[in-house]
């Protein structure tokens, strides 16, 4: 069911209920407007739309195992019903719809020349970005030969007698400190 006929419902329900004075089961409601093409529990689900968008449209009384059992008008239904109902709020928002959509459309299209000059313009951006991002891959290249070649070098640089040296010096540099704990656990016990 569309939007608009769910409106033209709801404004039935109520114009219907602004002419009685009583209450009156929903099945009337469901009787007069929806037989046999939807369900009583639509007629509900529709009473419970008008409720929840203005709880003084309409008086409810839950009765007989349900929620919504009978229905009566109230001060405010007529007016409401008179001022368009729900099919006017339906129609206003279509048009506010219609004039939004219409303002997104009429925005101006760009001619040739300022295309053109988009075009150049994005032209000499990705010429730029291409210029920075060679400076970028070129000084990180720049930097990992320099780090290459330096650890090479003190490699290269060393002799493997140097080498040697270094370690004896340590290993014995080691062995008088193992010595010096040595000494001073002694003494300690």
């Amino acid at each position: 069911m569309s939007e608009f006929f769910k409106a033209e419902i709801k404004d039935k329900f109520l114009s219907y209920a602004a002419e009685r004075e009583d209450y009156f089961e929903i099945q009337l409601l469901y009787d007069e407007f929806l037989r046999p093409a939807y369900s009583l529990e639509y007629v509900e689900k529709l009473i419970l739309e008008i409720i929840d968008f203005d709880h003084n449209l309409l008086d409810i009384m839950s009765g007989n195992g349900s929620k919504i059992f009978m229905v009566s008008s109230t001060a405010s239904t007529e007016d409401f019903v008179d001022e368009g109902g729900f099919t006017d709020l339906y129609i206003q928002e279509e048009e506010k719809w219609d004039n939004f959509l219409d303002q997104l459309a009429s925005t101006r299209k760009l001619s040739v020349e300022e295309k053109q000059s988009l075009g150049k313009a994005e032209k000499i951006t990705y010429r730029r970005e291409r210029l920075l991002l060679g400076f970028v891959l070129g000084a990180v290249t720049v930097s990992f030969l320099f780090t290459i070649f330096s650890i090479a070098k003190s490699i290269l640089r060393e002799s493997p007698e140097d080498r040697i040296k270094q370690l004896e010096q340590r290993l014995d540099s080691l062995e008088r400190e193992n010595e010096k704990l040595l000494l001073d656990n002694s003494a300690f016990f």
